[in-house]
Formats: C-alpha cells, structure tokens, sequence
C-alpha cells in the first residue's frame, strides 16, 4: 500500500484543507494556463495534478505523467488515469526519455529539481523532451543557496533565485514569479516568498 510521507502530496489520504495540498493545487492550478498541446507532467507523483492540468487547461490532446517509482504510477494508474491521461515510469534524467516518449509542447515540473543530483543534466533533459518554441513550468523552494547544506532531507540543494535564473539559461525566455501561500505573483521587493515559480520558452 502506498503511504503518505512528508514529500508526497496525496489529496484522497489528506485534509481538504491540509496547507501543503492547498499550495501544491496552486502551483498546478497556475501551470494550467500555460499547459496546451502535448502535456508532461515530469515527477508526477500520485498523479493527481495531471488529472487538474486536463480539468483546467485548454487545447491539450495529450497528457503524460512520468515518475521513477513503479507504486507510485500505479497508484496513479488505479485513481487518475483516463483518456487522454497516461502514466509510465521513468526516470527524469534518462537521456532516451526523449525516444520512449517523444517530445511535447508542454513540461510541467513542480518541485522536482531539487531531488535531483544532477540538476543542470535534468534541464537540458527536459530541453530534449520539448517542442521547438515548448514551454516549461518549473518551481523550487528558495533556499540558501546550491553550495550551502540543505536541512531538508529530501533536498540535494535549494536555490537563490540568481542561482535558479543560471540553471534555466539555456532557455531563450524565462518569467520568475514567486508563491506566498496561495498567491503566486510577479515577486515584490517588499515581500518574502518561499518558492519560485518560472515560465520558460524553448
């Protein structure tokens, strides 16, 4: 059986009202509006999320969630998979995802760069993965900075937001906007945010 954890977001084990939920609906709830054409959603969990990116977004013929853990996508097979929605496992930083899968006009990536050892090798990952003129939706928790020790277990680092900007330089276009609890916006001096969200343009 698959069990809730602190890392994973499971909306039929959890409070409607649970914070983390809460947050984590919003941050897909905002890459809805970008998602449209062929749609992946990149660490998908429990699949959740892309069953929101079909119920919110428009013109997308396809969806597909990746995860690298087989009970995960199982469980996501069993409560969220129906047409034009598949899950496959994966991993994210498999060289040849682009040739099992194809590629899309839409990546959706929430708070999965930060899991992930190498995570320049990912980006460029998720360039193969997209369409000429694709978009990527990304978001990570700001943090101390790469190079500084993580106190989130899970976490091989967290970003500044000068650091997040470099690792998405290879994009041509990149829009930051920053979460306050379940606000996301264009960041304001006067603010403190604890999570970065960027829009990326092939």
């Amino acid at each position: 059986m698959l069990e809730l954890t602190e890392e994973r977001v499971m909306p039929r084990k959890m409070n409607p009202e649970n914070g983390l939920l809460i947050e984590h609906k919003v941050r897909y709830r905002f890459a809805s509006q970008y998602c449209q054409g062929r749609v992946l959603d990149i660490a998908c969990g429990v699949g959740y999320g892309s069953e929101m990116i079909l119920a919110l977004g428009e013109g997308i013929t396809e969806i597909i969630g990746v995860d690298n853990e087989q009970k995960v996508i199982e469980y996501a097979r069993k409560h969220y998979s129906h047409p034009p929605i598949t899950f496959k496992t994966g991993n994210a930083n498999d060289k040849e995802l682009a040739d099992k899968i194809g590629k899309f006009d839409t990546i959706v990536s929430l708070e999965t760069v930060e899991h992930i050892k190498d995570d320049f090798e990912f980006i460029n990952n998720l360039n193969r993965l997209l369409k000429p003129d694709g978009r990527v939706i990304i978001s990570t928790p700001f943090g101390r900075g790469r190079e500084e020790p993580c106190s989130n277990p899970y976490h091989y680092r967290q970003y500044r937001e000068e650091e997040f900007r470099e690792l998405l330089s290879l994009f041509s276009d990149v829009e930051l906007y920053c979460q306050l609890n379940e606000t996301i916006e264009i960041p304001k001096p006067d603010k403190k945010y604890y999570l970065m969200v960027a829009v990326c343009q092939k």
